[in-house]
C-alpha cells in the first residue's frame, strides 16, 4: 500500500539553469508492506519517488521504489521529509537513502 507523502514541481529556474524548458513534478509516497504486516503484525515501510516530465505533447514518468527499509515510522517520515525537501529523485534515491541509513537519521 502506497501513502502520499508530498510532492512538489523543481523550479523553474533550476531547470533553466541546466537547459531544461519543461516542467518536473516529483511525487514522495510511504510504503507499507502489507505482507508483512499480515505475517509478523508489524509494518515495514519503504520509499517510492515518482518524476513526471511535460515535454510539449507527451508526459514521461519515471519512478523508483525501495522496498524493507525500516519498522521505524518516524525514521522513515524524516527520510522522505528530507527526500522533498532536497528534491531528490528516483535516479538518486537508493544513494540518498542508504547514505541517509548510515547517518542514522
Amino acid at each position: 500500500m502506497k501513502v502520499f507523502y508530498g510532492g512538489r514541481f523543481i523550479e523553474a529556474k533550476a531547470l533553466e539553469e541546466v537547459g531544461i524548458k519543461h516542467p518536473i513534478k516529483l511525487e514522495y509516497y510511504k510504503m507499507i508492506n502489507e505482507d508483512e504486516l499480515i505475517k509478523k503484525e508489524k509494518e515495514i515501510y519503504g520509499i517510492k519517488i515518482i518524476k513526471t516530465e511535460y515535454i510539449k505533447d507527451s508526459i514521461q514518468v519515471e519512478e523508483a521504489e525501495i522496498r524493507h527499509i525500516s519498522n521505524d515510522e518516524i525514521k522513515i517520515n524524516k527520510m522522505l521529509n528530507l527526500f522533498r525537501e532536497h528534491t531528490v529523485t528516483p535516479i538518486g534515491a537508493e544513494d540518498v537513502a542508504q547514505d541517509l541509513l548510515k547517518q542514522s537519521l
